[in-house]
């Protein structure tokens, strides 16, 4: 199965990155257009991203301000059971991130574009807890 994997350094203290991929709040900063849950394990998300596009995810891995992991349970066919997770640990003053989105089916083109919008969105989490920046929802794979 393929995987999509990402390494990035964010400057910014790790209980903010790890808030910022874990909690509703932070992940409507840079992911979702609407989302909901708890960041407790077990526990359901509600990921909005327009019309259509309600999607759900299980909390099935956490270690606060270290690891992150969502199971997709309702979603396009391709992401169902996939997990999308975040490992953080401290670098100097900031912190590193290391992203994966594992479990695909195939690399289809469907994962080809994710892998491509993960980068993107991964830029927009990065840009907005070093800089501040705000980007609307549907500018996000355009900067």
């Amino acid at each position: 199965m393929p995987d999509i994997l990402q390494d990035l350094p964010i400057n910014a203290p790790i209980d903010r990155v790890f808030e910022a991929v874990s909690c509703p709040a932070g992940l409507d900063q840079w992911w979702t257009k609407t989302s909901s849950g708890q960041p407790v394990e077990d526990t359901d998300y509600s990921l909005g991203f327009g019309p259509g596009y309600d999607w759900q995810a299980r909390v099935t891995h956490i270690v606060p301000n270290r690891e992150f992991e969502l199971t997709m349970t309702v979603a396009d066919q391709d992401w169902i059971d996939t997990r999308v997770a975040f490992s953080l640990a401290a670098r100097g003053d900031g912190t590193w991130l290391r992203f994966r989105h594992t479990g695909w089916p195939s690399a289809n083109e469907h994962f080809r574009i994710s892998s491509h919008c993960w980068a993107m969105y991964l830029r927009v989490l990065r840009r907005w807890l070093e800089h501040g920046e705000r980007v609307a929802y549907d500018d996000r794979l355009d900067v």
